[in-house]
């Protein structure tokens, strides 16, 4: 497989730079590719393009800024092989997986294309003389910051969003996996975005984040990542009174209750966990389950875990790929070796597999104590820890003890128990018997530290937009 060369893209223009970083395979550690990033004067050119581009956006008939979006989700699809094998490569996936990944982005496109023509706003009832009228209109530029660990798919939300409400964007994706945000906005551009609509940077991201989010031509901020940089860049918005959508970490909770088919939901949560390596934010981590089936589910999580083909490369067959980077194999490391030190049993996994490239066992812990790092902190990898509980409070204390509030899922066919998880359980959403908890109509983002916001549905186009009030005497003054 080719890696295909990562650039900048400003103005409608693709451009390299003097100064750059290695993007690395992380099945074998080797450089793909040189990563180039942007100057002080590039960050400048992408916001002065983007002005420009959103003049002209914004005036564009919503009927062709969706078939603008609907080209570019088809040019996804007509290059999935192309982009699926850039993602394997820096990113670490499954060619399932990032075949997947490309099918997302499409379905993500698709939604928010049709959504461009209903940014609907509302007549308030008003009596003889007067008109009263509630209308909304793109923020204007859109700094946005998207993650590694999804490279197209993560990007897409916000491209797609801020272009659906008529919105331009400077998109600073993830250095360590380029190829995605490459292939996007190429697919935007080949589908005839007009130029500076759509803008993409690397480079160093403190330094790229607090130049744009001070400049007065961004209107809003978009970041998906670690609670500590969403704070610290909420902090940088706050300060200068800038609008932002916070998609944050999480750890999030699994509760596995009495009346659950424990076989088949063991077997389903080594899939659950092991997707994309365990580096997902909703990924499933901190699972509470019912003495009565506990035995059952751990010994059918460990033998399913424990099949799953784990490798590199392109093979179809694959089921779990390496962690994208040294910092995530350290990290499972460190948070296994402190789970046991504090008395966790292990079930499997617990160490690195081969001696090059950043594979990881897929890992499971029993009877994890409270005060155990993994239990408090976001694992970010194939790490699960499971936990037996007797009551159905005990479950949910548990599930909402830490800060952390994204995700969190449930094994039930109690419609009692469903529906009081669905009412107590604080997180930003809650799959039933599945382990989806992202589709392009329903919307998505956390709720305590897991950040503010929501991209996807109906509602995802709220943040890109603002509301005007329009009150219209008509009749002599």
């Amino acid at each position: 497989m080719s890696y295909p060369e990562p650039t900048l893209f400003i103005g409608g223009r693709w451009r390299k730079t003097a100064r750059g970083g290695p993007v690395v395979n992380p099945a074998d550690g080797s450089v793909l590719a040189t990563v180039p990033h942007a100057e002080r004067t590039d960050l400048d050119e992408a916001l002065a393009a983007a002005e420009k581009g959103f003049r002209v956006w914004r005036a564009t008939d919503p009927d062709e800024r969706e078939r603008i979006l609907v080209r570019a989700a088809a040019n996804l699809m007509d290059r999935r092989e192309e982009i699926a094998a850039g993602l394997v490569l820096d990113q670490g996936k499954t060619i399932r997986e990032a075949r997947n990944e490309v099918r997302v982005a499409h379905d993500r496109i698709l939604w928010d294309a049709g959504e461009a023509r209903r940014l609907y706003g509302r007549i308030v009832p008003a009596g003889p003389g007067m008109r009263k009228m509630v209308t909304r209109h793109p923020l204007g530029v859109v700094a946005a910051f998207s993650p590694w660990n999804y490279p197209l798919a993560s990007p897409t939300r916000k491209v797609a969003g801020a272009l659906a409400a008529g919105c331009s964007i400077i998109l600073k994706a993830a250095e360590e996996t380029p190829s995605g945000a490459v292939a996007l906005v190429r697919a935007f551009q080949e589908a005839g975005v007009p130029d500076g609509v759509v803008n993409l940077v690397f480079g160093k991201p403190a330094d790229i984040s607090a130049h744009l989010i001070a400049q007065p031509a961004v209107r809003l901020v978009t970041f998906t990542g670690s609670v500590p940089v969403g704070k610290h860049l909420a902090a940088l918005c706050g300060q200068h009174m800038k609008p932002a959508i916070m998609e944050l970490g999480g750890s999030s909770p699994v509760i596995v209750w009495d009346d659950a088919d424990a076989d088949a939901a063991g077997a389903l949560s080594a899939r659950g966990k092991t997707r994309n390596a365990g580096q997902v934010c909703v990924a499933p981590t901190r699972f509470f389950v019912h003495a009565s089936v506990h035995d059952r589910f751990l010994d059918s999580f460990a033998a399913a875990t424990a099949a799953l083909k784990v490798g590199t490369g392109p093979d179809p067959a694959l089921e779990m790929g390496p962690l994208a980077n040294q910092r995530r194999l350290a990290a499972m490391q460190a948070l296994t070796a402190d789970a046991l030190q504090r008395g966790a049993r292990l079930v499997c996994g617990g160490e690195r597999l081969g001696d090059q490239g950043f594979l990881f066992a897929p890992t499971i812990l029993a009877d994890v104590p409270a005060d155990a790092r993994a239990m408090v902190e976001e694992p970010f990898g194939p790490l699960a820890l499971v936990s037996r509980v007797e009551s159905l409070d005990e479950a949910i204390a548990g599930a909402n003890a830490l800060e952390f509030g994204l995700a969190a899922y449930a094994f039930t066919d109690r419609a009692g128990v469903a529906a009081r998880l669905a009412d107590e359980i604080e997180s930003g959403s809650l799959a039933i018997n599945h382990y989806n908890s992202t589709y392009p109509d329903m919307p998505f983002g956390g709720v305590k530290d897991s950040g503010y916001g929501r991209e996807g549905g109906a509602e995802g186009l709220d943040g890109y937009t603002f509301l005007k009030s329009v009150m219209q005497q008509t009749s002599a003054y």
